[in-house]
């Protein structure tokens, strides 16, 4: 029962239409507009003249996680809606929040905006890529068995067409409107922060609203698989910052930016009706991620806020 109800999901097409979609890549576009106001081109110069934490931050967002999600795939063996979920989940950048959560967890704030920065200009490129790379890789495993349920093979010139309008376009004009009018940007950067989660949550709300009745019949179902590769994403952060010995503050930032993803993008990805048209199993997996990764970052930012830093070596 429970394998034929996940495979239910593949064929599912939620309740979504063209002015919907439109909608949500709005609001996706104002949510990296609000971020890229607080990116600043010195902070990619810190990058460069001392990269080890960005790069094991980038190495384990882009990399390991990808990497680890496919062999959470293979172990578990879903239904492909559910599988490339996953994947593409992985293959996001991390989610805007994050560096709220790392400030809350007494983490590098300073490391946690510059890898934001990095992970969201990088996504131009990697997100498409990863997906293709991993997804084909699956495609190839599960194709050993019984015939493909849903095309796997996805345009990635496409996605990337995309990734330039969602991601390229508002966070290069967010860095030039901060620019040109810094002392604007000041005043309406908290208030486009606060505005972008309230919107972009108000937004997964109503989406759930239209689709409650499959939502609630199959959220069981996928929850824990969720569960589980949220707490794999974290656990990914986690050690390979702790594998490269650094400080205990970059240790909870690449923890936290590893852990949160940017589901929203997966959405949006996924309702793109030259993509993936609203796959069922697919929109499930990051809609709850949407939920999941803010309960779970919220509460190791909470326990984290209670443990003082250790003093480096």
């Amino acid at each position: 029962m429970f394998t034929d109800s996940l495979e239910y999901l593949d064929n599912i097409r939620l309740n979504f239409n063209e002015g919907s979609l439109l909608l949500l890549n709005l609001t996706l576009a104002f949510v990296m507009f609000g971020v890229a106001l607080e990116l600043k081109t010195e902070r990619f110069k810190r990058v460069i003249t001392k990269p080890k934490s960005a790069i094991i931050g980038v190495l384990a967002q882009f990399f390991l996680l990808p990497l680890l999600t496919l062999g959470l795939v293979l172990i578990i063996n879903p239904s492909p809606s559910i599988a490339l979920g996953m994947i593409l989940v992985s293959a996001c950048p991390g989610g805007n929040i994050s560096n709220f959560m790392t400030a809350t967890a007494k983490g590098n704030t300073e490391l946690s905006v510059s890898l934001t920065a990095v992970a969201d200009f990088s996504a131009l490129i990697m997100t498409p890529l990863n997906f293709a790379f991993w997804g084909s890789i699956y495609a190839t495993f599960y194709s050993k068995g019984s015939g493909l349920l849903i095309p796997i093979e996805i345009d990635p010139f496409e996605m990337f067409k995309t990734m330039i309008v969602l991601l390229g376009i508002p966070l290069t004009f967010g860095m030039l409107f901060s620019y040109k009018f810094p002392k604007i940007t000041a005043k309406i950067v908290k208030p486009i922060k606060i505005a972008s989660i309230v919107i972009f949550a108000s937004y997964v709300i109503g989406a759930l609203a239209l689709n409650w009745v499959n939502f609630i019949k199959y959220v069981h179902f996928i929850f824990f698989i969720v569960l589980i590769h949220n707490a794999l994403a974290l656990t990914t952060g986690f050690s390979i910052a702790k594998l490269f010995k650094l400080d205990q503050n970059n240790i909870r930032t690449i923890t936290i930016e590893t852990g949160i993803q940017n589901s929203g993008l997966a959405l949006v990805l996924i309702f793109n009706p030259k993509l993936f048209n609203g796959l069922g199993g697919m929109a499930f997996i990051a809609a709850l991620w949407g939920i999941w990764h803010i309960i779970s970052g919220l509460g190791i930012a909470a326990f984290w806020s209670r443990k003082p830093l250790k003093e480096s070596k």
